[in-house]
């Protein structure tokens, strides 16, 4: 009899957790949203982590996460799914290679938000130069290069010593 008693209560918590939450919406509430962080040298990464909590009574499903610069990655330790009343994380590293004086920047989350079809988080920063000029891509390239060792060019090939090509006809 335990058994079945057992098996029951197994399937109930198998049949209870298969609810499809989809179409159910649910709020969020981030914490220290709108950050203005102190500033930062060209070339350094700052790791930007928002903390946010579900709100509602449903999980909250984190379907998408768009930053408004490629100098934005998200990690992956970011927080898709959340159940009701707990907090996630949002992890991004920023790098500021190509940045120059203030930089303000937008992510945009997209979920089964109740009030909205997207939450943003902002922040912005101030790069400065570490030098009397600002390098060209060039320079920004070629010490990214000799950082990895130049295996780049083992691999490639120097750009002077590519050789050359010819139209077929």
């Amino acid at each position: 009899m335990s058994k079945l008693v057992y098996s029951c209560y197994i399937l109930l918590i198998i049949f209870s957790s298969c609810t499809d939450f989809k179409g159910k919406k649910t709020k969020i509430e981030i914490i220290d949203n709108d950050r203005h962080y102190y500033p930062i040298l060209t070339g350094q990464e700052l790791d930007v982590v928002y903390k946010f909590k579900n709100t509602g009574d449903v999980p909250l499903l984190l379907t998408d996460i768009i930053t408004s610069c490629g100098c934005l990655v998200v990690n992956k330790i970011t927080t898709k799914n959340v159940p009701p009343g707990e907090e996630g994380i949002i992890s991004l590293r920023f790098n500021s290679t190509k940045n120059v004086g203030y930089a303000k920047h937008y992510i945009e989350l997209y979920g089964n938000f109740a009030t909205t079809d997207k939450e943003e988080l902002i922040f912005d920063v101030n790069v400065v130069p570490n030098a009397l000029y600002t390098k060209d891509y060039e320079e920004l390239h070629q010490e990214a290069k000799d950082k990895n060792g130049a295996i780049e060019d083992m691999v490639d090939g120097k750009e002077n010593n590519l050789g050359y090509y010819l139209d077929l006809n």
